[in-house]
């Protein structure tokens, strides 16, 4: 066993934070490819996020859920959008008492004069984006009637203590990596 692996003890501390996109994607593929080769057995990861593109959000989902190292999710102050989606990949997931989730709909700005057809698209896309979404919310929270007509029309915000309740979240506590582990920033 090398000097690294045995001070790892099979858990790593990682901070990620951005916009959801393909850097992040990329950034995301390269650390779980260190941690592959780390022999990393539970990755810690604080995610900072106001969201991004729902097609990078999926893909880091799915990535990250069918891997074989435990994830832990922690959110220590905003997840939002499509980052949320991204944090209920963790196999456990927890939050600061001062952070905030943000969970809405898709939404896209068409250009100025956009034919019909196009607006028709837009439309269409963004629908199977919820779609997608919502199948995945259902999956992991069991969100009350008046969170789902909220979130139909509006932003649904959730405290720390809100997201418990309803399953976000296994406890509401910090980010705390043990003394003398490095936090490697994704």
């Amino acid at each position: 066993m090398s000097e690294d692996k045995h001070k790892l003890n099979g858990a790593a501390w990682y901070t990620l934070s951005g916009d959801v996109n393909s850097d992040m994607v990329h950034r995301v593929f390269d650390a779980v490819a260190d941690m592959t080769e780390d022999g990393v057995e539970t990755a810690h990861i604080l995610l900072q996020s106001n969201g991004g593109y729902v097609s990078d959000g999926l893909c880091l989902y799915n990535y990250l859920r069918n891997l074989p190292i435990k994830i832990v999710m922690y959110n220590g102050g905003a997840v939002a959008s499509i980052a949320v989606i991204l944090f209920l990949s963790g196999d456990e997931r927890y939050a600061s008492e001062t952070a905030r989730f943000m969970v809405h709909k898709s939404h896209a700005s068409a250009p100025s004069g956009a034919r019909p057809d196009a607006l028709r698209i837009i439309v269409e896309g963004l629908q199977a984006d919820d779609a997608r979404t919502e199948s995945i919310l259902r999956e992991h929270l069991t969100l009350a009637d008046e969170h789902w007509a909220v979130h139909a029309y509006s932003d649904l915000h959730l405290t720390a203590r809100e997201a418990h309740k309803v399953g976000l979240v296994q406890d509401v506590t910090d980010f705390k990596p043990p003394k003398g582990k490095r936090v490697t920033n994704i």
